[in-house]
């Protein structure tokens, strides 16, 4: 038996295991997406454990080939992570902020003109907009590195948009810096979530549309991903060094963490959530909207046809 058959067997099997046990995530674990290595080529997936979140994304983005594969000299770049509620870093509600700021110095590096962060804050409806931003710690750090905080908490933002080949999400309002940045990179945070279980890259595109109300009234995994029918980010990172494994998506308080202190990255929108709910202890055929994105062929759920690097740290 030759080493990539043993391997992806082995891989297989840990995820057999995993889903048997319900995969619990524990402090020190590795989760059955670390469970092997990976053929030497531009990963489609970059899976990195036990570094703290800046230093993971440092080592993570060069597996993947550095920034300049996604962003060119002068252009402009969004970075969406998410600042949807008005908690601390150490309940896990919101993106970790030494991430988001790593991220934006590799995109000024790269060569960007301008870095913009923002999200629809869950928390605006109720005045907490500014309270988000300054409490998550991602306003501080995202100036630190240079980049502009831009508001998303009047509908003046907003543009509507066609969703080509959807069955329910037909228009919805996009925040205009989705329209005018040439980068999109999608920065979520892995938490429970009490109607679809958890919340990881498909839903945190939740925080550049206006209606997200409409979401809940009309069918919410469908509308998370029909919403990539009209733009998928350029990149994606999955923040799971702090999992908010209860009472998602705001959190009671830190207890309901776990520290995994891991971290994704893929330009496949389905393969990133689908390793996520891994990490998380939830086989990916729980999620629907996992599966309704494979089904719009949005990306792939078998991980066994993508190369996969992994690096423990």
């Amino acid at each position: 038996m030759n080493d990539n058959k043993t391997r992806r067997e082995f891989l297989k099997k840990s995820m057999v295991m995993a889903f048997a046990a319900g995969s619990t995530l524990v402090p020190g674990s590795l989760s059955p997406i670390f469970a092997n290595t990976s053929k030497e080529r531009i990963p489609d997936l970059v899976a990195v454990k036990n570094g703290e979140p800046d230093i993971m994304f440092n080592k993570g983005i060069k597996l993947m080939g550095g920034m300049k594969r996604f962003v060119k000299k002068g252009q402009t770049v969004l970075v969406k992570p998410n600042i949807g509620f008005n908690r601390t870093p150490e309940f896990g509600a919101t993106t970790n902020p030494l991430l988001v700021k790593a991220i934006i110095e590799h995109g000024f590096g790269a060569g960007a003109k301008k870095v913009y962060v923002f999200d629809h804050e869950a928390s605006s409806a109720y005045g907490l907009a500014a309270k988000c931003y300054k409490n998550s710690g991602i306003e501080s750090a995202a100036k630190q590195a240079g980049a502009i905080m831009a508001p998303a908490d009047d509908y003046k933002y907003y543009q509507g948009v066609k969703i080509p080949g959807a069955k329910i999400l037909h228009t919805t309002d996009v925040h205009e810096l989705l329209l005018e940045t040439d980068v999109f990179i999608n920065v979520p945070v892995l938490k429970h979530h009490s109607y679809t279980h958890v919340t990881m890259a498909m839903k945190n595109l939740m925080g550049v549309v206006w209606d997200r109300m409409y979401y809940h009234g009309y069918g919410l995994d469908q509308c998370i991903a029909e919403f990539c029918l009209y733009k998928k980010p350029d990149l994606n990172v999955l923040d799971a060094y702090r999992v908010m494994k209860s009472h998602g998506p705001y959190g009671n308080s830190p207890e309901d963490v776990v520290i995994a202190k891991s971290l994704l990255i893929s330009e496949d929108i389905v393969a990133i959530d689908t390793a996520a709910s891994l990490i998380f202890g939830i086989p990916p055929q729980k999620v629907d909207y996992i599966a309704m994105g494979q089904e719009l062929k949005l990306g792939k759920m078998n991980l066994d046809e993508l190369n996969i690097k992994r690096l423990v740290l």
